[in-house]
């Protein structure tokens, strides 16, 4: 079974994303800052195959912070190099989301599609 760490803010996304992730067959846990996002992945190190951070949300302070989603990446990597990141951002934030790529995430993803996102996850975990 494939697990997803899903980290988003906004309890709606975070509730739509995590309902497309279960209907593909994926396990998800998820958190709503990048504090809980970093402790729960220390906790499940064995189990998470991949990570979905969005870009804009709590920091390690817990507060908003633009690009929080990037020092939750480096967090994650530190803890295990290996795991593929998935940048989630809105449309306007492209620029952005590239840099996450450079700074260690596998892709970035638009929201709103989720079935693509589904899509990407299966790529990502088959490379």
């Amino acid at each position: 079974m494939t697990t997803v760490l899903l980290v988003d803010d906004e309890k709606l996304i975070l509730r739509s994303l995590e309902k497309t992730l279960l209907r593909a067959g994926f396990d998800v846990i998820t958190a709503s800052d990048c504090k809980s996002g970093s402790e729960i992945f220390a906790q499940n190190l064995d189990t998470i195959n991949i990570a979905v951070l969005d870009l804009n949300m709590p920091s390690f302070d817990g507060t908003p912070k633009t690009g929080a989603g990037l020092d939750l990446l480096a967090d994650l990597k530190k803890q295990k190099s290996s795991v593929p990141v998935v940048i989630l951002t809105a449309y306007d934030e492209v620029t952005k989301a590239k840099e996450s790529v450079s700074g260690g995430a596998s892709a970035f993803f638009v929201k709103g599609r989720e079935q693509g996102l589904v899509d990407l996850i299966q790529k990502i975990l088959q490379a």
